[in-house]
């Protein structure tokens, strides 16, 4: 057990030992934190101490200060100031909007720090008081790296530059970082590893590099482990190198005082049952019947091709009251970063549409509703997507939508994993048939309007159906039971998509709706020119296949070779404009990708040539030399 801080029942900052420096406490009272959250007083006094945590804690607890503080008490205790391209304290964290979020608080922190303050933010301070410190004073000087960013070259060129002493990164650059022969993070200096949202880390996607972080790190170092869920990754935790952790579990007692729950207390988890028609004018209904409207909402989707599809049907359906923003981890890094930052300094309604890439760990000010339109894959996700409300005392409020029937076993599945949702009850909600009907006649309009949003329509159901199939609680999300027509009006599609799973439906694949396919254009001229010239090919192609089919009707079917390669030809030709269509979608970034595997396969395929062209020649010699060696000499 964590040993209770000095006037622990008030949990104030001064009442920690060690005592925490004046100027910390300076810049708590600034920050509007009062006292400490439970987390804090447990964690930041062992962990300024020679112990290594594991700390688990719900999420918005403030673990973010219980590992920066003793960083930076820690680097402005030690005898000297480290040597130049030393480093003495790293942060991981998994994510680029996760470790920005920590770049950041660090930096509020520092800037009530005189002699850091000078050298981070120099414009921003007086040429007198950067002059009077001197280059033996004690600084902490931060540096961000993330991958996607920035190329390494930069990385390391603002490293030789600055110097910084402590690293907030994401696993795979820091590890491009630590390999530059320049970054030093010796015995003598280096200090403190932590790594935030530790359980993630820890994953199968993360574990290789964070073995070879800690293999270029020294052994003789305080290490913290920092997670809303840690437990569920012990095993692995083990296995990273901790020395006898201290081991802090700061949970919440549910109403009865005596279970526990994952989330805080100011988080209120409800959920809603709904047919997917009223999905969307459900969204709608709850942000007008809350008082005060939410000024940050977030949305999660279980696939980025529905976020992008979307975010052209929100809009409509709420009208102009909220700023509809997208987020997603297949959006290129600026633009994720600059729909982050525009959604977290928002200071009118907004709404974030997004998938799981903002469930983890990111601390967005002041989100005070989520609602989960597609219930996650990985039930473990849960959790952390309602945590972004309700954070650091803060009231939230987060709604699960669930289809009727077999999904509703949802609810006693969360209960058992220490989750539970209540029915969300409000006198002010309401969603009726005509509401249903009015949202899918809204969505279809903006389809007809553009042909563009009638291909992003087809690939996020079918990209979301895929998902959906593969949910880790498949007894109760089923693809058996879905109601496809139902779920094609509620998604405003024009028909529904080709699919294996509808190869023995019966129902009316067209939804009801009689289009023009021939006349239904792209808004952008380009590709519809594109559009326009396959459908005219195509129509010579018919042409040309129904004179030869009159002309051939008397010639036996061995003889006709020319209707075959006729055929061959056309189906050629399909392939040629699917495969133009698919490169007129792609971005510059892909195209370009695209351009460097297909040189890559080149090179490939002509060094594979050449090694089959020596082999053979090899083996021509090898013959020759057999015969030579066997030659008939005659009998004895």
């Amino acid at each position: 057990m964590a040993p209770k801080p000095r006037g622990s029942s008030s949990r104030s900052w001064d009442s920690l030992d060690p005592p925490l420096s004046e100027w910390v406490l300076e810049a708590m009272s600034a920050m509007g934190f009062a006292r400490m959250t439970p987390v804090q007083a447990s964690a930041i006094p062992l962990f300024m101490s020679h112990k290594d945590v594991v700390v688990e804690a719900v999420t918005g607890s403030g673990k973010t200060l219980s590992f920066l503080i003793p960083i930076v008490e820690k680097l402005l205790r030690i005898d000297e100031p480290l040597k130049k391209h030393h480093v003495g304290a790293i942060i991981v964290a998994p994510t680029r909007e996760l470790a920005s979020q920590i770049y950041s608080v660090l930096l509020s922190l520092l800037a009530f720090h005189g002699p850091s303050a000078s050298v981070i933010q120099p414009q921003e301070t007086e040429e007198a008081e950067v002059k009077k410190y001197s280059s033996s004073t004690l600084k902490v000087i931060p540096q961000l790296l993330l991958g996607g960013a920035t190329t390494p070259a930069e990385d390391l060129s603002s490293f030789l530059k600055k110097s910084p002493n402590v690293l907030v990164a994401t696993p795979g650059r820091l590890l491009e970082h630590l390999s530059s022969p320049y970054v030093h993070c010796p015995q003598s200096s280096f200090e403190m590893l932590v790594f935030d949202e530790a359980d993630r880390l820890l994953d199968l996607g993360f574990k290789e590099d964070i073995q070879k972080i800690l293999g270029r790190l020294p052994k003789q170092r305080r290490t913290g482990l920092f997670s809303a869920s840690v437990s569920e990754a012990l095993d692995q935790i083990i296995r990273v190198g901790l020395r006898n952790p201290v081991k802090i579990a700061v949970k919440v007692r549910g109403a009865s005082g005596v279970e526990e729950k994952r989330t805080p207390a100011s988080l209120q988890m409800t959920y809603l049952i709904t047919p997917p028609t009223h999905k969307l004018p459900a969204v709608k209904s709850i942000l007008e019947a809350l008082e005060p409207r939410p000024q940050k909402t977030i949305l999660y989707f279980s696939t980025c091709a529905g976020v992008d599809y979307f975010q052209h049907i929100i809009p409509l359906i709420l009208g102009g009251d909220f700023a509809v923003i997208p987020l997603h981890g297949k959006h290129p890094p600026n633009v994720r970063q600059k729909n982050f930052t525009r959604f977290a300094n928002s200071v009118t309604p907004s709404v974030l549409l997004t998938t799981d890439v903002a469930a983890r760990g990111l601390d967005i000010p002041s989100v005070d509703l989520v609602i989960q339109i597609d219930p996650p894959s990985d039930p473990k996700a849960f959790i952390h997507r309602c945590g972004r409300a309700g954070r650091a005392g803060r009231r939230g409020l987060s709604v699960v939508l669930l289809l009727p029937g077999r999904e509703e076993d949802y609810v006693p599945f969360l209960e058992v994993r220490k989750t539970p949702v209540t029915l969300y009850e409000n006198s002010a909600f309401s969603v009726c048939d005509e509401d249903a009907v009015k949202a899918t006649e809204i969505a279809r309009s903006a389809v007809l309007s553009d042909r563009a949003y009638h291909d992003k329509a087809q690939r996020a159901f079918v990209s979301w159906l895929r998902s959906y199939s593969k949910h880790q609680a498949n007894s109760i999300f089923r693809v058996a039971d879905l109601d496809w027509e139902a779920l094609g009006h509620a998604w405003g599609l024009l028909k529904l998509p080709k699919m294996p799973e509808l190869r023995n439906y019966k129902g009316d694949k067209n939804l009801g709706v009689n289009i023009e396919w021939d006349n239904y254009a792209y808004k952008d001229k380009q590709r519809e020119k594109h559009r326009q010239e396959a459908l005219r090919q195509d129509g010579i192609a018919d042409l040309q296949n129904s004179r030869k089919r009159a002309a051939s009707e008397s010639v036996p079917w061995s003889q006709n070779l020319e209707k075959r390669k006729e055929r061959e030809q056309r189906r050629e030709r399909k392939k040629a404009r699917r495969e133009r269509e698919k490169w007129d979608k792609m971005s510059e970034e892909e195209k370009q990708k695209a351009r460097e595997t297909e040189a890559m396969i080149k090179n490939i395929r002509k060094e594979a040539e050449l090694q089959r062209a020596a082999a053979a020649s090899k083996t021509t010699q090898d013959l020759k030399s057999h015969e030579s060696d066997d030659e008939f000499q005659g009998f004895d």
